[in-house]
């Protein structure tokens, strides 16, 4: 992972060499499976063809974190079983698996945060139509009523989520692209790195990742699949970190976008490194492989939330 503004990479035929503020980093080629360049920098055409060469991926992304897209080597193709199987999967209830995962995910974070704090979160009621709405995508028929649930979920679940740090930061839900609050410019760059993991795992196994079920659009799969992840894998790190309190120069936010300090930065790797658990994902897109192939039942499993001693 390359981020933030600045770098010069290139590579040696073992070696790749990432240069960023008078500090140098060496990394044997071997062991990069898949680069991910987000923000601005320099890369030497050496680091591309000898990454290719070495069958490893290369995504960029936008510095926050929004993906742009992937190269990859050539001779690479899709499992054409695999992937006709999949283009021709009935949407619904794979839509409906991964939206029901989804805010499963997102309420459990909810109570347990709320025992974790001590006072409430929800205010009255609220708790209620979450589950109320959980209930009632079981019964929905059309894949766009099932997205508007999905919707609504997640709408409340981040309004719900910013009751929990400082108001001064500006936070108050989830806003589109750009980000002009630190807590939204720290989720899109951790749903970034998710995005990159889950990407490896859904290419490696032969999934098409603009083949979507309830996400639409590019990369839709893999946006679906990232979604069950974000409560326990970013945001529950993520917002124990905002509330252990931001030093003032860790950010810097304008009326046109919010940066991210390479100190935060940093810090945020490896917060993530620890939650975003490669083999919940490849487990996970494997169980998605097998259903297709084999026409059964898909479930998401929610993964267990790493225990920050933070509040």
């Amino acid at each position: 992972m390359v981020s933030g503004f600045g770098a010069h990479i290139k590579a040696t035929p073992r070696v790749l060499i990432v240069q960023k503020h008078g500090r140098t980093e060496e990394i044997p080629l071997s062991a990069v499976r898949h680069l991910l360049v987000m923000g601005g920098h320099t890369m030497h055409t050496s680091a591309i063809s000898r990454l290719l060469s070495a069958g490893s991926s290369v995504s960029f992304f936008e510095a926050d974190g929004e993906p742009l897209g992937v190269l990859r080597p050539f001779g690479f193709h899709y499992d054409e079983v695999v992937r006709e199987a999949q283009a021709k999967a009935f949407p619904h209830s794979l839509a409906l698996a991964i939206a029901k995962g989804s805010a499963q995910s997102r309420i459990l974070l909810l109570v347990r945060l709320q025992e974790k704090l001590g006072q409430p979160l929800f205010y009255e009621g609220e708790l209620e139509i979450l589950e109320k709405n959980l209930g009632e995508l079981e019964y929905l028929v059309r894949l766009e009523e099932v997205r508007r649930v999905h919707r609504l979920i997640s709408d409340m679940y981040y309004e719900i989520l910013a009751r929990t740090v400082p108001a001064d930061l500006g936070f108050r839900r989830r806003t589109s692209r750009p980000h002009r609050d630190v807590v939204n410019t720290m989720l899109s760059f951790g749903y970034g790195l998710l995005f990159g993991n889950v990407c490896v795992a859904v290419v490696g196994a032969h999934l098409d990742p603009d083949i979507g079920f309830l996400s639409r659009g590019g990369a839709g799969l893999v946006h679906d699949l990232c979604d069950p992840f974000q409560p326990a894998m970013i945001d529950d790190p993520l917002f124990s970190l905002v509330r252990d309190g931001l030093p003032p120069d860790a950010f810097e936010c304008s009326q046109d976008r919010c940066i991210l300090s390479d100190d935060l930065v940093q810090s945020l790797i490896q917060r993530l490194a620890r939650t975003i658990r490669q083999d919940v994902i490849d487990s996970h897109v494997s169980a998605l492989k097998e259903s297709l192939m084999k026409k059964t039942d898909f479930f998401v499993r929610i993964p267990e939330p790493v225990s920050f001693n933070g509040k």
